[in-house]
């Protein structure tokens, strides 16, 4: 059965093609797995709270945007009957009525590992031309000549607004307030194979996610199995864009606890039973465009497992520093068991991929990262086994390195790496290709392999110069004053050689200048294959694919062939100078990164 949804329908419609209903929320009440909801061209102020799922990846619901229309599902309502104040500050009314049970300018930002910057800062949000305004401190802030910003103030029956739009008149302008805490997310756990398509969804109120929480995104999972998130376009959350997390737990965020709140979430997600490689994760994300989040575009707390990440733009997200936490990344996932992070582009981050506990069988392939301020990749409390291969990591700081079962295998280090030793605290371990308890450990500082990497940063390997535990090194080729470590005999370095680099927008995709010559081939680099990386210490697996089956590192960043006899370093396969590598192709730079960055929006609005 096909649901039709359309501005000018009528839920009490049946919802065929030619009588279509007018609600989202209308059609989700109504379908069956095996249905598909088509929703047409505007905008949709609502929440979507899918009451049910699929049963199989042949038999799910599919929630899609009418093919070549544009449909926006927004957390917000306009808000108008604006009145100056003074100079540039406006004010106007809200009845609370307007919010049902949920008031978002009355609810404070807190939770587990939130850090308010001795502040308040609350999940509302004020949108002009779909451009979000940051929260002011003080109302005395608004009235500052550069201010553009706002504030509110919530009473028993109603909330006051205030806002500085700068020179514009908010009465001519789009003024939206966001009123409801996610546009797409299931209330209950357990609500399978979904495939939501093509949507622009934005503008929610969304609560700070850590792993100790039941985690809420602007669209997300709650604990469910096998969705398939693909083509969207995820802007303005107030925290996180998109979360594969948590569910509900009684003792969530336990005071008691205290920093060893997350030790104990593990022990109670295990306690339930569910989960295992069976009931949780299998999700799919795939070709979204995620950005404009005031904390992560996406986060998962367990529920991340089993899952693939691929194709995704994700920029500008945690820019605005206001607040401050440990769980603010383009990607931030704890427990990514046999996850796979492949083919993304991040950027302009505070971070782009941060890998936190249990990373057990995870594999980073083949993303290009830069311009991220704090570093393109932390892995983080774990044994591994963790594969990070063929990517582009080209911040400052391209790489923290916490955690030990790793193995960095053909890569360009643009910047700075970095081992930060754990010798303190503890975290789990599984059987292979499974959340099954196997034991906990400490994290050492060795079990870590750097195999065909090019390094074009000071420093390179050095760091690792005062391990006590084992390292393997090889390979490896450092231009310029990038160094190897004392522990890798024979290393190739090529001081005059020439490691500046740049990163460009070119018709909508991205373009790296850097010079390689094919002389720098090490003699006597070979092509690796998983099982030539071992087995980890702790956990005791090998460097395989989540099914079992061997992995040969035989394809280049572009996916040609490796020379077999003798592959180059790091992610492209030279066999001729290059100076320009496009590592991120037009076709694939979802609607338009910089237009998306100029307007904040990309979807017309209905006539106010």
């Amino acid at each position: 059965m096909e649901y039709h949804v359309s501005k000018e329908g009528n839920d009490q419609n049946p919802g065929t093609e030619k009588k279509p209903l007018c609600h989202i929320r209308a059609a989700a009440l109504r379908a069956e797995p095996g249905d598909c909801v088509t929703v047409h061209s505007g905008g949709y102020r609502e929440r979507v709270d899918p009451p049910r799922g699929g049963l199989s990846d042949e038999k799910r619901i599919t929630y899609r945007a009418a093919e070549g229309e544009g449909v926006a599902i927004k957390g917000s309502e306009i808000l108008s009957g604006w009145r100056l104040i003074d100079g540039r500050v406006w004010m106007a009314r809200m009845p609370n009525d307007l919010f049902g049970g949920f008031n978002p300018f009355a609810n404070e930002l807190r939770g587990d590992r939130f850090f308010p910057q001795g502040r308040t800062h609350h999940s509302g949000a004020v949108y002009v031309n779909g451009q979000a305004l940051g929260e002011a401190k003080v109302l005395e802030a608004l009235f500052d000549v550069g201010g553009e910003a706002w504030f509110a103030k919530s009473g028993a029956y109603e909330t006051l607004v205030w806002v500085n739009p700068g020179d514009r008149d908010p009465n001519e302008e789009l003024m939206e307030v966001n009123v409801r805490p996610c546009v797409f997310y299931p209330s209950r756990p357990g609500v399978n194979y979904l495939t939501v398509r093509g949507f622009t969804l934005s503008q929610a109120a969304t609560p700070w996610s850590p792993p100790t929480t039941e985690q809420i995104g602007l669209i997300g999972v709650n604990w469910s199995k096998g969705w398939v998130i693909e083509e969207n376009t995820v802007l303005h959350s107030r925290c996180t864009g998109l979360t594969l997390g948590k569910y509900f737990d009684r003792e969530d965020g336990a005071n008691e606890y205290g920093f060893n709140a997350h030790f104990q979430t593990v022990k109670r997600v295990l306690a339930r039973g569910d989960w295992t490689r069976e009931h949780i994760g299998h999700h799919l994300v795939k070709n979204n465009h995620i950005a404009f989040c005031g904390q992560a575009g996406i986060v998962g707390g367990h529920g991340g497992a089993f899952c693939t990440i691929t194709g995704n733009v994700i920029h500008d997200i945690h820019t605005r520093e206001r607040f401050s936490g440990f769980e603010q990344a383009g990607i931030k996932l704890h427990a990514p068991v046999d996850t796979e992070i492949r083919r993304n582009l991040i950027f302009n981050c505070n971070m782009g991929i941060w890998l936190d506990w249990m990373t057990q069988g995870a594999r980073v392939s083949g993303n290009c990262l830069y311009g991220n301020r704090e570093q393109d990749l932390f892995i983080e409390i774990g044994h591994g086994p963790c594969l990070v291969d063929s990517n582009v990591l080209l911040s400052p700081t391209s790489l923290i390195d916490s955690a030990q079962g790793g193995a960095y295998v053909h890569n360009l280090f643009g910047g700075e790496v970095r081992q930060r030793a754990e010798a303190v605290r503890k975290t789990p371990f599984f059987n292979p290709h499974s959340t099954e308890w196997a034991g906990e450990a400490g994290v050492g500082d060795g079990d870590e392999r750097f195999v065909n990497n090019l390094f074009l940063a000071e420093g390179g390997l050095a760091g690792y110069d005062g391990n006590r535990e084992p390292l393997s090194m090889e390979g490896n080729v450092f231009l310029y004053r990038s160094k190897p470590c004392r522990l890798e005999s024979g290393a190739l370095r090529i001081p005059e050689a020439d490691n500046r680099f740049g990163v460009e927008t070119r018709e909508g995709g991205r373009e790296l200048r850097l010079r390689i010559k094919p002389q720098w081939r090490k003699r006597g680099c070979r092509l690796v294959r998983g099982g030539d990386l071992g087995k980890t210490v702790v956990s005791g697996q090998g460097f395989e694919a989540p099914d079992g089956s061997p992995i040969v590192f035989d394809r280049d960043y572009f996916g040609g062939a490796r020379n077999p006899d003798g592959p180059f370093p790091g992610p492209f396969e030279c066999r001729e100078d290059m100076e320009t590598f496009q590592v991120w192709p037009p076709e694939d730079d979802v609607r338009g990164v910089e237009e998306l960055r100029q307007t904040g929006t990309d979807f017309e609005e209905e006539p106010r």
